[in-house]
């Protein structure tokens, strides 16, 4: 009940005007307590960017969702975000020093997570796709992984 867990995934590309779609669940321990599943609002170059873009989408929750609950008197000793794609968690967690030419034009707003991890408020790590709740979110999934995230998102 300590830590609280965001999963974010980002579909690039997936609407007619070529915009990425953003998927993230939060768990404080079992099942989804939120969850957001929005259109992005601006096109990407690539799905490092989406992904980017996604986690800055979702960073507004992320951040209050822990304020409010220390507000509440709840001690937060982890607030992970969690990713699949280990070039976006790259730039989240070391900004403009890890950056390349592709990534150059990237928008300084982005690295608002880079300062947010600094301060200790977030902290970043590698989710394998298999386990991403946020694709449930973002991309239409089929079987068994569907039928995984389902029961993980209600609790069961």
């Amino acid at each position: 009940m300590h830590v609280i867990k965001w999963y974010v995934d980002s579909a690039f590309g997936v609407h007619p005007d070529l915009k990425s779609h953003t998927g993230a669940v939060m768990t404080y321990g079992g099942g989804a307590a939120q969850s957001i599943s929005r259109k992005q609002k601006l096109n990407t170059r690539s799905s490092a960017e989406a992904q980017l873009v996604g986690a800055d989408d979702a960073a507004t929750m992320i951040l209050w969702t822990k304020l409010f609950m220390e507000a509440q008197g709840h001690t937060i000793e982890k607030n992970i975000l969690y990713q699949d794609n280990k070039s976006t968690i790259l730039l989240e967690n070391n900004g403009k020093q890890c950056s390349s030419k592709r990534t150059r034009a990237f928008n300084i707003r982005y690295f608002f997570l880079t300062d947010q991890v600094e301060r200790g408020n977030l902290k970043i790590e590698y989710c394998p796709t298999t386990e991403m709740w946020g694709d449930y979110m973002s991309k239409p999934l089929q079987g068994k992984l569907f039928q995984k995230f389902k029961k993980a998102i209600m609790g069961h």
